[in-house]
């Protein structure tokens, strides 16, 4: 049988896990995405994932429906990444390597597609500008940019995510473009 989510939900408060399952495996890749885009970084975006899972079920009860399931799984996922990447503030040196030795490998793969070396130098520039440059942007701005331009969310939505009025989802969203705008500037001076 397959549940809307709203069917899924009450299957789970009726005592059905298997219910919990569905709304898992529905919506995990998406957790997942959101997750890894915040954190830039793989096994922290899983840690946050499974944290975000197991708050979500512990506090399903609280789920009142007045959004949509997504709205308020995203709002979990979200407060659930920011709180693991204030824990992990001390540990940002190991996080920067773990970022690089990910941005090599994607280097080296794209050497394998054959791209030309101009094409992967200019690639390997953006790459190199943008984590640091999205890692510079405070946790509002970089959760709204993250969820805007990677997840295509409306600014309505992740003002309800992030619990924030709509021009202040909309203001950290600009905020942030005008940032990476900056330090992305040079290069695109550079490709004319």
């Amino acid at each position: 049988m397959e549940w809307t989510d709203t069917e899924a939900v009450a299957q789970v408060r009726a005592g059905n896990p298997d219910a919990f399952r569905v709304l898992v495996e529905r919506h995990g890749r998406a957790v997942f995405r959101l997750a890894y885009r915040m954190t830039g970084n793989e096994q922290d975006a899983e840690d946050a994932v499974q944290e975000t899972f197991l708050r979500a079920f512990r506090q399903l009860k609280h789920f009142d429906g007045r959004s949509a399931f997504t709205t308020w799984l995203y709002r979990v996922c979200t407060n659930c990444t920011i709180d693991g990447m204030r824990s992990k503030k001390k540990h940002e040196q190991q996080r920067v390597r773990e970022r690089e030795d990910a941005e090599m490998s994607l280097l080296e793969q794209q050497k394998s597609n054959a791209p030309s070396a101009e094409q992967l130098a200019h690639s390997g520039e953006i790459s190199a500008r943008l984590e640091p440059a999205l890692a510079e942007l405070t946790l509002m701005e970089r959760t709204a940019f993250v969820m805007r331009h990677y997840e295509g969310l409306g600014i309505e939505e992740i003002s309800r995510i992030l619990e924030v009025q709509p021009n202040a989802a909309k203001h950290s969203v600009f905020r942030a473009v005008q940032k990476l705008r900056r330090a992305l500037e040079p290069l695109m001076e550079g490709a004319r």
